[in-house]
């Protein structure tokens, strides 16, 4: 009797997985590339790296309509996931996303949106560390917000909740406009409060798209409480000389607002696809890295990635 019990109970359980897998869909993929990167003002010694992930992606739709999305990325460097995130899509009402780690609200998801084929103009890592766009809040735990108010009009929002020794709660809004063809305009505004010297942000970035050329510029701004404010602007340009290949060059200055001089970055860069394969590889010159007069870099790196 017990025998048949068991028997009826793991048919039961069987039949309650196939239906909710019939309900659902869940995909795998993945990436790993090897990595060399230099620079001229250190002996870093050896240059090669690698980087692996495995990205599960599910979902499913509930009976009044939503779908609900869970992404979760399993990352070598991490320990059990990287990035994880949970979408719940209400169609007309748009889309409400919890990030438990690895999304971005408007400002920074927008920080800079010139065009590049692999780095932005101060994205190659140099000894000393340059100044990045913006200073956004780490959004950890956060929830995002993006809504189609009509065609050619988006609109994002972010609340990243207090964590830790976070001051207090951090919120942005922002609007995209893609009405034009070729044009894309972003702005963004909000805040960090993690910490006491508390910022507003605000990002402006366009970009135009004709034929094979896409040229771009954005302009942000950092103002603290009492901290030292930070200027950044960039424009940058590519060009498709292929559907294979594209090359570009972008430019950028980061201006305090004290006595540092103006961090000046600047990048050439280079990409190759050929299904799952890419190679891209930037060459980056940096002069006043993160203020600091007279500390001139110059960064490089290549890739070579593969998608599965």
């Amino acid at each position: 009797m017990n025998n048949l019990k068991k028997i009826g109970l793991t048919a039961l359980g069987t039949a309650m997985v196939a239906s909710s897998a019939q309900a659902a869909s869940l995909s795998v993929s993945g990436g790993t590339s090897i990595f060399f990167g230099g620079e001229d003002n250190s002996n870093a010694g050896n240059g090669w790296s690698m980087t692996d992930q495995i990205d599960f992606n599910a979902s499913g739709e509930m009976d009044n309509g939503m779908t609900i999305s869970l992404y979760l990325q399993l990352d070598g460097g991490t320990a059990p996931f990287d990035d994880r995130t949970l979408k719940i899509d209400t169609g007309d009402m748009g889309v409400l996303t919890f990030s438990g780690h690895g999304a971005s609200g408007p400002v920074g998801a927008w920080d800079d949106i010139t065009p590049s084929a692999n780095e932005e103009s101060w994205g190659t890592a140099l000894g000393g560390t340059v100044d990045g766009p913006t200073n956004d809040a780490t959004m950890d735990n956060a929830f995002i917000y993006d809504y189609v108010v009509t065609d050619g009009i988006a609109v994002k929002a972010a609340y990243d909740t207090s964590k830790g020794t976070d001051l207090e709660s951090s919120t942005s809004i922002g609007v995209a406009y893609t009405g034009m063809e070729g044009l894309t305009v972003k702005a963004a505004m909000g805040e960090n409060n993690a910490a006491a010297d508390q910022a507003d942000l605000s990002v402006m970035g366009i970009t135009y798209a004709m034929g094979p050329v896409t040229v771009g510029y954005q302009s942000n701004e950092t103002d603290y409480g009492t901290g030292v404010d930070e200027d950044f602007t960039a424009y940058g340009i590519s060009y498709a000389v292929t559907d294979d290949v594209s090359v570009s060059y972008g430019a950028s200055t980061l201006d305090y607002g004290d006595t540092q001089e103006d961090q000046d970055s600047s990048a050439v860069s280079i990409s190759f696809t050929a299904g799952g394969v890419a190679i891209s590889a930037s060459h980056q010159t940096t002069d006043n890295v993160a203020g600091t007069a007279a500390s001139d870099n110059t960064g490089y790196e290549i890739n070579f990635s593969f998608a599965f």
